[in-house]
């Protein structure tokens, strides 16, 4: 056989081997892909320690994956407390939920879920209050989360709820580093209720004032805090100076 031939089929040979290896490195390569990234997002897995260290906790928390931003929560918290708003932002949904409520007291819980990289969502962040309120001469309330180095989400945010129809804009002045001013948001849910919030800028840091204006755009209400982590009810000017 000539030379020329044997090369031929030497060559034809070495691409139908290239051929048959290609797909099943392919594969191989989709199910290291895969595997890693379940470990790292499974309950426990390597996202899990990860955040663990990043909140100081000295074991690894196991957070669970929910089909739903809700679902998620409600795995989390093992609560089924009512979603009042949802917000997706920052690869990930915001959801508020309803605190609890009777005479004279008021609740909020804010939480924020990721979405994961094999589906689902998982709980990252949040938390709530509940605090004492009168309607009468307090205009809204407020509990701040600051951000946190190793925790994902649109931290830090300020948010609660207005309590007395008066309000019109809410605003949030960052007093700190990264001075700025941010309107909040308002949001209307339930039976004539609203939460308002605002989402600040990361390098963001107390002091803030919060303000709550009427229509006319006058100042009603104002009340600055320096904790990063603190709730309150704000009282209207002309209450507070009573």
């Amino acid at each position: 056989m000539p030379r020329e031939e044997v090369s031929d089929i030497r060559k034809l040979k070495f691409s139908r081997r290239l051929w048959f290896i290609g797909p099943i490195a392919a594969i191989v390569a989709l199910f290291l892909m895969a595997t890693m990234v379940y470990i790292y997002e499974k309950p426990g897995g390597l996202a899990d320690w990860r955040y663990s260290r990043a909140t100081g906790l000295k074991e690894t928390i196991r957070i669970p994956i929910g089909r739903t931003p809700e679902e998620a929560v409600q795995k989390f918290r093992d609560s089924n407390k009512t979603v009042v708003h949802k917000e997706f932002l920052n690869g990930g949904a915001l959801l508020f939920l309803e605190g609890f409520k009777e005479k004279g007291r008021t609740g909020l819980q804010l939480e924020f879920v990721r979405e994961t990289w094999i589906g689902g969502w998982k709980w990252e962040m949040g938390g709530g209050y509940g605090i004492s309120v009168h309607p009468d001469t307090h205009l809204l309330n407020y509990m701040s989360m600051p951000s946190n180095k190793g925790i994902k989400g649109p931290f830090p945010i300020v948010f609660g709820e207005v309590v007395n129809p008066s309000v019109s804009k809410v605003k949030v002045i960052i007093e700190g580093e990264g001075s700025d001013e941010k309107e909040a948001k308002i949001v209307d849910y339930g039976r004539e209720q609203r939460l308002w919030y605002a989402v600040l800028p990361k390098a963001a840091s107390t002091p803030y004032t919060i303000e709550a204006l009427d229509e006319k755009g006058g100042i009603i209400a104002s009340q600055t805090f320096e904790d990063q982590t603190d709730s309150d009810s704000i009282p209207s000017m002309s209450a507070a100076v009573r």
